[in-house]
């Protein structure tokens, strides 16, 4: 096909050439502008679209805005989660939006980036209530993602020995979880019939919004990211949906995010031996 009568979000992408525009650069501007100074962020960083675990750490005062944080769309808080301070930003919705987050996270510090965001149900056979998924894989129908990886698959993979680690910390809690494939969009109110048919057909379970872009940037920076999804409705075709369980579904989300974060810890514990 003529380059020229591809889209463009398929036209002049050069993925192994480096950027102009740095994070790293725009952290910098900020610092000047609003005279922070240059403080790293917690190693681990979580990104809570939703915002419902940032709103539940609000209100009981666990959390604290993380001074050093320089993102001019966002506010990090800080707070304590498995014995280690840890660093999250809420809201940040949708494939651009997060790992424009995240790409600032890791220039500022980061060293793991757990990502749990709401989900909607795909495949058919699915538990009744609100359950986790550990995401190997996400297909790729948003744009982000192909700004860092090419088109030649059509999914974007979790790290594998990072995914197995973290299906064995779920999988060892109460928690309902299963590991599989997402349909990561970035139209939620074009999911059309069709669409939710061919997903299904495909054995994905649940369609979210930013796993396909985070784990194409954590391919191409080779940084580590995981991502959950909490799979919490039928896309509002029954009343009474988006039911999430206790503190807007924060209580099992932090518990989730527990469990990963103390199986990291052994393993870092293990390479320092």
């Amino acid at each position: 096909m003529p380059a020229g009568s591809l889209p463009p979000i398929l036209q002049h992408k050069h993925h192994a050439a480096p950027p102009v525009f740095l994070p790293e650069n725009l952290l910098r501007e900020a610092r000047r502008q609003r005279r922070l100074q240059q403080v790293p962020v917690p190693e681990i960083c979580i990104l809570d679209p939703d915002g419902d675990i940032v709103r539940a750490l609000r209100t009981d005062g666990r959390g604290q805005p993380f001074p050093g944080w320089a993102c001019y769309h966002t506010e990090m808080l800080a707070f304590d989660l498995a014995g280690q301070r840890v660093g999250i930003v809420g809201c940040a919705v949708g494939a651009s939006f997060a790992v424009l987050v995240a790409e600032q996270m890791f220039a500022s510090g980061c060293r793991l980036l757990l990502s749990i965001t709401s989900a909607g149900r795909i495949a058919a056979e699915l538990p009744d209530q609100a359950f986790f998924v550990l995401i190997d894989k996400a297909l790729r129908d948003e744009g982000t993602s192909y700004h860092y990886l090419p088109p030649d698959d059509r999914f974007a993979h979790a790290e594998p020995a990072l995914a197995d680690r973290g299906w064995r910390a779920m999988a060892a809690t109460t928690l309902t979880t299963l590991r599989g494939a997402v349909w990561t969009t970035d139209a939620p109110f074009r999911e059309t019939t069709q669409a939710i048919s061919a997903a299904a057909e495909e054995n994905l379970l649940a369609v979210e919004m930013e796993a396909a872009a985070l784990y194409a940037f954590a391919h191409a920076r080779q940084v580590p990211v995981l991502c959950l999804a909490h799979v919490t409705n039928r896309m509002a075709q029954v009343e009474g949906d988006f039911e999430k369980g206790d503190a807007d579904g924060s209580k099992d989300a932090l518990c989730a995010l527990s469990a990963i974060l103390r199986s990291w810890q052994e393993v870092q514990q293990d390479r320092s031996a």
